[in-house]
């Protein structure tokens, strides 16, 4: 499946950067242990959410009502340290309400800006399938640009900024289809399932007893993901490993190159470039959480559903026939050539 002789460090590198690497995310195995000390059984969960702080990519946990998502991210944005709002989305939220609005002030007879829950370095946008497309608008400029406009003046959000957003299944009522130029924002799309029984009983145990539930302490800091996320530049992106990731995107949108003539009548449209960046974004910081500096093949097949699951959209024939999107992706990653 890999082959060391192809996939190698930078020979300009010559693997002195490797310590740096080493010593840059060291910070992160203290929070992933703060993490999981609170979740039971997550972590794919866990490792997706780390992929997508060190990428500086955008995060949507999708799952049914009631499986830790919200915790998850929340555990994740106190281990990190940083400010940090979490914002309920609600089908009668206006954009003010998250993005800040315009305050007069009777004392001194003047106009003052009242910022937003956005402006903090992660912000938990719970069920944001619940609220409408106004809203789901307003939050486009600031996922996009790092920034917002208020009073007609723009304001930075932090650094970092991360919107980690839950989402119910659309079969779930009062939920809303987030719009596609939205769904394309966010980097990697996490699918929360069902815990097995063992770690159900866990769950039960650690959390039925009020005077010992877990506790996340914050063991980083924001500077500590911004010098983490220089170090991307420090993972070598070989050609063999772009033409895999050029491969994998470009199967979604002519299959048929590819051997995958069955597939064309089930994909109505395929990933845009913007996957092809947010794979190789994920595939260095998959490799930066294993302390290594070259990208392997399964970093980029470890992230490919993530990344690509919400970037591709089946036809009604696919759903006819029962099949998703990540059905068709699955049978991308075991058509295309591992090169």
């Amino acid at each position: 499946m890999e082959r060391a002789a192809a996939y190698g460090v930078d020979p300009a590198g010559k693997g002195r950067d490797l310590e740096r690497i080493r010593e840059g995310i060291a910070f992160v195995d203290e929070v992933r242990k703060e993490v999981e000390a609170v979740l039971v059984g997550q972590r794919d969960l866990v490792q997706g959410l780390l992929v997508g702080v060190l990428a500086d990519g955008h995060i949507l946990v999708e799952g049914v009502p009631g499986l830790a998502k919200t915790l998850a991210v929340q555990s994740l944005a106190t281990a990190f340290g940083g400010s940090f709002h979490r914002l309920q989305f609600t089908p009668d939220l206006l954009p003010s309400d998250l993005l800040g609005t315009h305050v007069y002030d009777t004392r001194t007879g003047e106009w003052n800006v009242k910022e937003g829950p956005i402006f903090a370095n992660f912000v938990l946008a719970d069920e944001i399938n619940r609220a409408p497309a106004k809203v789901q608008s307003a939050l486009l400029e600031a996922m996009q640009e790092k920034q917002v406009t208020l009073a007609g003046e723009s304001r930075p959000l932090p650094r970092p900024f991360l919107v980690l957003a839950t989402q119910n299944p659309l079969e779930q009522e009062g939920t809303y289809n987030l719009p596609e130029a939205q769904l394309d924002r966010f980097m990697l799309k996490l699918v929360v399932e069902y815990p097995k029984r063992e770690e159900e009983d866990q769950i039960i145990q650690r959390m039925a007893n009020n005077l010992s539930k877990p506790e996340v302490r914050r063991v980083a800091d924001p500077e500590q993901i911004l010098q983490a996320r220089e170090l991307l530049d420090l993972v070598y992106l070989d050609e063999l490993a772009r033409g895999y990731i050029l491969d994998l995107v470009e199967a979604t949108r002519s299959p048929g190159d590819f051997g995958l003539p069955g597939l064309a009548p089930l994909i109505l449209y395929g990933a845009s470039p913007r996957a092809s960046i947010a794979l190789a974004k994920a595939a260095r910081a998959r490799a930066l959480l294993e302390a290594r500096d070259h990208v392997l093949p399964r970093d980029i097949q470890g992230v490919a559903m993530d990344v690509l699951r919400h970037r591709v959209l089946t036809t009604y024939e696919a759903e006819a026939e029962g099949l998703s999107a990540e059905d068709v992706i699955q049978r991308v990653l075991e058509k295309v050539r591992v090169p």
